[in-house]
């Protein structure tokens, strides 16, 4: 299977222990009771208990590279085995992503203010550059990318959706690791909101049409 490599894998191990190890050196300092869950304003909105704490960290860790290490295995047309070393770059960011929240999430919990909302606009920003500059590359599959009716049916969609794709996710993920910098949490909540809503639905909207143009080209 090209996108099990032992290898790599193991990397990726060693990169997941390391929000662990750092979980367990700290637990003594932690709070009795610690935030597990944020709001878009990157705020923690949920609390847990210390001890149930020391378990979602690894759960959420594992549990994410579960599910993406698994997926080349349930793919019924192999087309994500095809990607090859583009999908372990993929899962490589992804637990990247995964493991700076972490950190942010064991930070928030040791620190009385809830820690630095910036820094999760920082990380989620760059998930959606990393997202926008992927996609551009992505083959039509079932399981990553933008998949609607109409990319799934044609692979010249696919490819047009995902160019147009690409670049919103791309501009949205540099803005949103610079404005809360620059704006007020009032003003950068609203504009987050937009960045998102319109970096996801336009593509959505586009597929459709491309889909149109391209059934007319046949007829």
């Amino acid at each position: 299977m090209k996108n099990f490599e032992l290898k790599k894998e193991i990397w990726l191990w060693l990169i997941m222990l390391l929000p662990i190890a750092y979980l367990f050196y700290v637990y003594n300092s932690l709070p009795e009771t610690v935030p597990t869950h944020f709001g878009m304003d990157g705020k923690p909105n949920g609390w847990s208990s210390k001890a149930s704490f020391i378990c979602i960290i690894p759960g959420m860790l594992i549990g994410i590279y579960t599910l993406f290490t698994v997926i080349p295995f349930i793919d019924p047309k192999g087309r994500i085995t095809a990607m090859g070393k583009k999908y372990f770059m993929f899962k490589l960011f992804l637990m990247l992503f995964m493991v700076a929240l972490s950190f942010f999430m064991i930070q928030s919990a040791i620190s009385k203010d809830g820690g630095n909302a910036n820094m999760m606009f920082v990380m989620v920003g760059a998930l959606f550059a990393f997202l926008g500059n992927y996609m551009q590359a992505v083959k039509p599959n079932y399981f990553i990318g933008i998949r609607t009716p109409w990319t799934l049916e044609n692979e010249v969609v696919w490819r047009k959706t995902h160019a147009l794709g690409g670049k919103l996710y791309f501009i949205a993920g540099l803005l949103i690791m610079i404005l809360p910098f620059i704006l007020t949490n009032t003003i950068f909540f609203p504009v987050f909101i937009g960045l998102a809503v319109t970096a996801s639905v336009i593509p959505i909207i586009y597929s459709y049409i491309a889909f149109r143009q391209e059934k007319k080209k046949v007829l």
